[in-house]
């Protein structure tokens, strides 16, 4: 039997509609601009995505509200459509994912050509809805984000760049995907920020809702 120096951190979850079961989760894989309108407000062209991770433990699960991160004045949403990766490495589930960013700290790595982890990888950075186990609904679904009952954010899924089983495939050229990994598919236009207070509700057609409000420092 193991001996730990100290006791290890519980394992991060998602629910799973319909079941008592829950859904382990190893770490997130994101994929950026991968909805071509989301790259041209961003200042790119339409191009091949690319990948960037955040832990595991930066899962926010079961309608908890995120805390507005310390180290930033301009933290932004940005809704997404999740894959929750099986036992037999093929996507098992889907869910609703709002991938929260520190955009000031973002644009100061960008300028300097370092790395993007404390701008996407930080404490509650990763807000996700329960998991809907089988086949995506609907491939076509809307999806869309709304801050204070204001439209931020709307688009549809047909609207990506490389589908999710293309982002899988090309993902397991840079990683061993193995279940309980989570995929972040890439959002669509009008990201935009986020104010303590501020109640967020992110939705996709056939999948459990995700909403949360931003809890002050």
């Amino acid at each position: 039997m193991t001996e730990w120096l100290f006791p290890p951190a519980p394992t991060p979850s998602l629910p799973v509609a319909g079941r008592a079961e829950r859904f382990p989760v190893r770490r997130i894989l994101c994929v950026g601009q991968n909805y071509a309108a989301h790259a041209r407000e961003m200042g790119h062209d339409r191009a091949e995505p690319f990948f960037f991770s955040k832990p595991g433990d930066a899962l926010v699960s079961d309608g908890a509200d995120p805390v507005y991160p310390t180290a930033t004045e301009n933290l932004h949403h940005e809704v997404e459509l999740v894959c929750a990766i099986g036992q037999d490495g093929a996507i098992a589930g889907w869910a609703v994912g709002c991938d929260l960013t520190r955009r000031d700290l973002q644009a100061a790595a960008k300028d300097k050509g370092r790395p993007w982890d404390a701008a996407k990888g930080f404490d509650q950075s990763a807000p996700c809805g329960g998991l809907t186990l089988g086949t995506l609904p609907d491939p076509a679904a809307a999806i869309a984000l709304m801050v204070n009952g204001q439209t931020r954010q709307s688009g549809r899924l047909d609207d990506m760049v490389w589908s999710p089983t293309e982002v899988l495939e090309k993902a397991r050229t840079l990683w061993d995907v193995r279940p309980g990994d989570l995929i972040f598919t890439g959002t669509p236009e009008g990201v935009g920020p986020l104010l303590p207070g501020d109640r967020v509700e992110a939705m996709i057609a056939g999948l459990s809702p995700l909403s949360f409000t931003v809890r002050p420092r």
